[in-house]
């Protein structure tokens, strides 16, 4: 399983995300550091009967034992038309990085792989139509990603322009039912593996290479160090 801490409910059935033990992200601290980087999200449910997926800019909350997502959807998208009470997924992705069996210490006994860190959040959408939470919304997400490129543009929601924009556009609200976090960064790998794919990513050094190598040092430190206390409570 890899739901993160208490937002696992056996009732709802099993993971809908593969993870072995060894990936799995129990603390939702993982899930803030992926929000935080990049909540461009894929959005998926169901519409017609078919699998439908849109590719949306969130705003995220994690307070008072809550975790909320928040967007808007193009009115002219299906995606929200009956999905209100309705199961949807959203998935956010981390950094990512091939990793070459030549960077290990026993590459003849590897096979090339892939690291990356990925969430799945589950719950039930709310649609937002009303034109003063719309203007919220829009509002949130303009001054988030407006101040990230250093402008100080505003959306102007009492203009016949900024009026005429919220009725083109959908809100929705899910507040989290079930978190899967998976951090696949080598921890099944001898630390030698771990620090020697490190090392060449970093030498490749661009920005999710590094990103991906600072992640496997990270977990490899958390191991080493839960082995230690281990050791000491042993002895």
């Amino acid at each position: 399983m890899s739901c993160a801490g208490s937002w696992c409910n056996p009732a709802q059935g099993p993971t809908d995300l593969y993870s072995p033990r060894s990936f799995s992200e129990p603390d939702l601290a993982g899930l803030d550091w992926l929000a935080a980087r990049d909540a461009f999200a894929t959005v998926v449910s169901t519409h017609e009967g078919a699998p439908f997926a849109s590719h949306l800019p969130l705003l995220y909350e994690r307070a008072d034992g809550r975790v909320r997502f928040r967007g808007h959807w193009a009115r002219p998208n299906p995606q929200w038309m009956g999905i209100e009470s309705r199961q949807m997924m959203l998935i956010l992705h981390g950094p990512h990085a091939y990793i070459s069996p030549s960077w290990y210490v026993d590459p003849d006994r590897r096979v090339p792989t892939w690291n990356y860190a990925v969430a799945h959040v589950y719950g039930t959408a709310r649609l937002i139509e009303n034109a003063g939470e719309l203007a919220d919304l829009v509002s949130e997400l303009s001054d988030k990603y407006e101040k990230g490129v250093g402008s100080s543009w505003q959306f102007d929601r009492e203009s016949e322009h900024g009026r005429a924009d919220l009725r083109g556009i959908v809100g929705f609200t899910l507040d989290a039912e079930r978190i899967e976090l998976k951090f696949k960064f080598n921890q099944n790998h001898p630390p030698a593996n771990v620090l020697g794919a490190a090392r060449a990513l970093e030498r490749i050094g661009n920005e999710q290479a590094l990103e991906v190598a600072a992640q496997m040092r990270e977990r490899l430190d958390r191991r080493e160090a839960s082995q230690r206390d281990r050791a000491e409570h042993i002895g």
